[in-house]
């Protein structure tokens, strides 16, 4: 048995903006179920705790530089017996909006401060200075809210092994000089081989000059990441790890309690493999939502996104209003918020097509489930994807998904060529160009495959076959844990 700290900035159903909050919760419960002692630690934001309702406090944190000790409150993760410590700072985490932003969007002027406070408390759980009476063997740490655990772990003697896994390299905690100093971190972490980046500071880059190994959420997507395209100014760096064995892809399990059309209680009806009808009734279901006309012949499109343009959603938006031009027999519910341009974008394609185009902006637990269960196929267009988790979510539900060669979509996804599908391989459709034409042509072919029920039905129950539990990814995360107790 291993004891593990999980350090990461959002966990569902405690704190969630995207994939991240996912394998925050399932990557630890699978660990868990492997009688592995493993702890998550998180902020203690006002949403959470709101939630959660009283958490006993278990420790108070001294820290050096900071005029109020810190507390550490204890909870579990819902429906489960897995221990989440929360850091409770009031002055970092207790306020409204989210875990990043403000409630419009901005982000907090404060976030170096707060996940810089964030770092130092799990390093402090880390090194047993926090009076838990629990020291762990490896940290986990996830993306650049937590970097600065690994550099500041170096800096400690008999530490424990560091992990740090990439969720998505576009975003990595860039901070100016002046904050770096006004964080009072030791001044040898400012260096080219520590968190200086461009005479920026990468709380990105500590994890990775730092942790003892990295991992990325998909193998094709440790590689991209290598190269220029992906890399983000640290390809050179992450080329380096991977040829020092120390970089990885692991591609991400999905909750299959949580997203299991046998027993989803946010669906209309459940269903199997054994009975699909249902799954006709959860589209008329979701049509019925949308204020669509209701045909269980139209090809219905589904999209639950961030509005963002990595996600290829100009693709879709000018893609899926050609089809409709031309007078193609096919529906778009889409669900998911993000860019303003982008937002008015989908409001204008629902205008032109009202019978055709449903939009719901925001976030909403409960009709993911339902866009899930009741689409015919699942618009996943992303520009890069480190893992993605909905295109698994569609395999398990029978919703075919459509989606770029690229990350954890390339990892995860077989193309619906005609050998594939004579071998029974084919789970859903690729393209490899980010353009509109590229996709406007997978397109019809999804469009095509449709108006044939039988092989469309073949390819539906190869996708809900394929295993994308936690199981084996938990294996090689616990594998790789066990590599570097070993090691160290």
């Amino acid at each position: 048995m291993l004891k593990i700290l999980f350090a990461s900035s959002e966990v569902h159903p405690l704190m969630k903006t995207g994939g991240l909050a996912d394998v925050s919760a399932s990557l630890p419960l699978a660990l868990s179920h492997m009688q592995q002692d493993i702890r998550i630690i998180m902020p203690a934001y006002r949403a959470t705790l709101n939630q959660l309702g009283d958490c006993p406090l278990v420790s108070t944190v001294k820290l050096e530089g900071y005029h109020h000790p810190i507390n550490i409150l204890q909870a579990k993760l819902p429906d489960s017996e897995l221990i989440v410590w929360l850091v409770d700072s009031a002055e970092h985490f207790d306020r409204d909006g989210g875990p990043y932003c403000d409630a419009d969007g901005a982000d907090w002027e404060d976030n170096a401060a707060r996940f810089a406070l964030f770092c130092r408390v799990a390093v402090a759980v880390a090194m047993e200075q926090a009076g838990l009476n629990w020291q762990p063997e490896v940290v986990h740490c996830n993306d650049w809210q937590t970097g600065l655990v690994p550099a500041l772990l170096s800096l400690q003697s008999h530490r424990p092994a560091s992990v740090f896994t990439i969720h998505n390299m576009a975003y990595q905690g860039l901070f100016s000089r002046q904050v770096f100093e006004t964080l009072n971190l030791p001044e040898q972490l400012w260096q080219v081989e520590g968190l200086e980046f461009y005479g920026m500071m990468s709380f990105m880059k500590g994890g990775l000059v730092f942790a003892d190994h990295i991992t990325s959420v998909s193998p094709t997507y440790a590689q991209e990441i290598c190269h220029y395209d992906y890399g983000y100014g640290l390809e050179g760096l992450l080329t380096l790890r991977a040829e020092q064995s120390r970089l990885s892809g692991i591609v991400n399990g999905i909750d299959t309690n949580e997203w299991n059309p046998q027993t989803d209680k946010f669906i209309d009806h459940q269903f199997s493999i054994k009975t699909l009808r249902p799954k006709t009734l959860n589209k008329k279901a979701l049509q019925q939502h949308f204020f669509l006309p209701e045909s269980a012949e139209t090809l219905l499109f589904g999209m639950i996104s961030r509005l963002v343009s990595q996600k290829g959603v100009d693709l879709t938006i000018d893609a899926i209003n050609r089809l409709l031009t031309e007078g193609k027999d096919i529906q778009l519910v889409c669900l998911g918020s993000g860019e303003a341009g982008f937002e008015q974008d989908l409001r204008v394609l629902r205008a032109k097509f009202p019978d055709k185009v449903g939009i719901q902006f925001g976030y909403d637990e409960a009709l993911a489930h339902k866009i899930e269960a009741g689409a015919d196929a699942f618009l996943m267009p992303s520009r890069f994807e480190p893992c993605g988790l909905n295109q698994m979510y569609s395999l398990r539900y029978g919703t075919l998904p459509v989606v770029r060669n690229t990350g954890g979509l390339a990892d995860t996804v077989v193309d619906a060529s005609e050998d594939n599908r004579k071998q029974m391989l084919a789970t859903g459709f690729k393209f490899d160009q980010p353009t509109v034409e590229d996709l406007y042509d997978t397109l019809l072919k999804v469009d095509e495959l449709f108006s044939h029920p039988r092989l469309w039905r073949r390819m539906m129950l190869t996708a809900m076959v394929q295993d994308f539990s936690w199981k084996n990814s938990a294996q090689a995360y616990l594998h790789l844990y066990q590599q570097l107790v070993d090691n160290s």
